[in-house]
């Protein structure tokens, strides 16, 4: 995920799109640089499908200039697919042939020729792990096993450039971890990838770079740690043994919330080292005695419900 070009694999500026009076993207911008995972999070009817069909040539959008690989969508529609791959939300393997056939026929389809679509079958069906499953109908394969073989269909023109909507919803924690070695590894071998996903550590484990999308705008651009320090929460959380103990600890520390119920406050922190020795620093001064100390730093999933919902400002980092 190291990989960067001076020429940005996909470019957005302005881009909107309305459905009848409803509009979904508002203004967006984008800067994708080749060899990445650039992924673009955000609830359900944010847009994020609306840009990548864009994008992907299989939607015009309203306004706005587009480059992808150069070129224009709109006016090069060809020219666009030529160099990318797509792997939708719905799955674009037919049940009733097998996985060799389903990636045969998207070589007939692409007039790879016979030699050359036998030689890139092999290869996808070694690299997506479905040798042995190759002969058998697909109608029979595991959620994982169909999303592994729709997206090696999606190799099979050799894109430099690979559209992922959503691809690993409905997957189990297994096999959503097998696509993601998958992904990594078209990245490393210099394909761009633009990733939609709900699932924040997803984002996180993957992309390089991550925009937040939110009522048809982006709220929130930069890497996962550079969005972590947008978002509020971080702080110590400290747990007594007894109400006495917690009401010392509060008065030490006005500025801390209070649980009494779970005997726990919360301190307001950064969570670094300097932090927690004065805090503990200023424990010792009022001899007081801690059972437990867990340090909280915000995460994607506190980005997440920090910027959506209000669109009304961005930040770019």
């Amino acid at each position: 995920m190291t990989s960067t070009s001076l020429r940005p694999a996909i470019e957005v500026s302005g881009l909107t799109k309305s459905f009848g009076q409803h509009p979904v993207l508002r203004g967006v911008d984008l800067k994708v640089p080749a060899g990445t995972v650039f992924s673009l999070l955000g609830p359900n009817g944010a847009g994020k499908t609306t840009i990548v069909r864009i994008l992907a040539t299989l939607g015009r959008p309203d306004g706005g200039e587009i480059r992808v690989g150069g070129h224009d969508p709109v006016r090069e529609p060809d020219a666009v697919r030529a160099i990318i791959g797509v792997t939708g939300q719905s799955s674009a393997v037919d049940p009733i042939l097998t996985g060799e056939e389903n990636l045969r026929l998207v070589g007939r389809l692409l007039h790879l020729g016979a030699a050359e679509t036998a030689k890139r079958t092999t290869r996808l069906l070694k690299q997506f792990d479905l040798v042995e499953a190759a002969p058998k109908r697909t109608g029979s394969y595991s959620g994982g096993m169909v999303r592994r073989l729709d997206l090696a269909m999606s190799l099979m023109g050799e894109p430099a450039i690979v559209f992922l909507d959503e691809p690993t919803t409905g997957l189990d924690p297994r096999s959503r971890r097998e696509l993601w070695s998958v992904i990594r590894g078209l990245v490393s071998d210099g394909v761009t990838i633009l990733l939609t996903t709900q699932y924040l550590d997803e984002a996180d484990q993957l992309a390089d770079r991550i925009a937040v999308l939110d009522d048809g705008r982006i709220v929130a651009e930069g890497t996962a740690d550079e969005l972590k320090r947008l978002a509020p929460g971080g702080h110590i959380r400290l747990s007594f043994a007894d109400e006495q103990g917690l009401a010392a600890a509060a008065r030490a520390v006005p500025a801390a919330e209070i649980d009494a119920e779970q005997l726990v406050l919360a301190v307001p922190s950064d969570g670094s080292v300097g932090d927690i020795r004065r805090l503990l620093d200023r424990f010792d001064d009022h001899d007081l005695t801690i059972g437990q100390l867990a340090i909280h730093t915000p995460d994607l999933d506190d980005v997440f419900f920090a910027l959506t919902g209000n669109s009304s400002k961005g930040a770019q980092l």
